[in-house]
């Protein structure tokens, strides 16, 4: 069956993986592999990930072929309120780009739900949540659409079709352990 085929005879999902635990992110790639793996074409954009650093999952997926693209700048408190908002503004515009040109079967917008939750500095103005629900709705109908990250706003949650909430048990973390490579990174 061809892509085009597949795609008009598809119905696509809304995905939220949000929660206080680890594992939001790996959920996504997961999904992203298997997905893959059946011939979807995938995109990720991660909305926190800056482009200056190496990441795990960047090697493996492209050796995959899935594109992933970095559009933040880092952590909040690495960066200026301004250099993130830019950031965001420019993710965001790409995000909603991509979503509704109707080229991919798979798109997770990951750590999106994070950068909604922003309380640092204004977010509304350049990631707007209204927006947000609006692209939801809006989707290509074939598009399977994954957003992940802490704190989902309700909004998000209601519109979703699927929603896992990863929950924090134990974690060395809290331990005083850092990211652990080829786990966190």
């Amino acid at each position: 069956m061809e892509q085009s085929d597949r795609r008009s005879n598809r119905k696509g999902y809304t995905l939220v993986y949000t929660g206080d635990g680890k594992g939001k992110t790996t959920a996504a790639l997961g999904l992203a592999v298997r997905a893959s793996g059946r011939g979807y074409k995938v995109l990720i954009l991660q909305f926190i990930k800056s482009p200056q650093r190496t990441y795990g999952e960047h090697i493996a997926l492209r050796k995959l072929g899935v594109e992933i693209r970095q559009l933040g700048v880092g952590f909040t408190w690495t960066k200026t309120p301004e250099e993130h908002r830019t950031a965001l503004r420019e993710a965001w515009s790409s995000a909603r780009d991509e979503v509704l040109g109707g080229d991919w079967d798979v798109v997770v917008l990951d750590e999106i739900n994070n950068a909604l939750a922003i309380e640092k500095f204004p977010i509304e103005d350049v990631l707007p949540l209204r927006e947000v629900l609006d692209l939801i709705r809006q989707k290509p109908k074939h598009l399977h659409l994954v957003l992940t990250g802490r704190q989902a706003k309700p909004e998000i949650l209601e519109l979703a079709d699927l929603v896992s909430e990863v929950q924090a048990v134990k974690h060395y973390y809290n331990d005083g352990v850092p990211a652990v490579l080829g786990i966190e990174y």
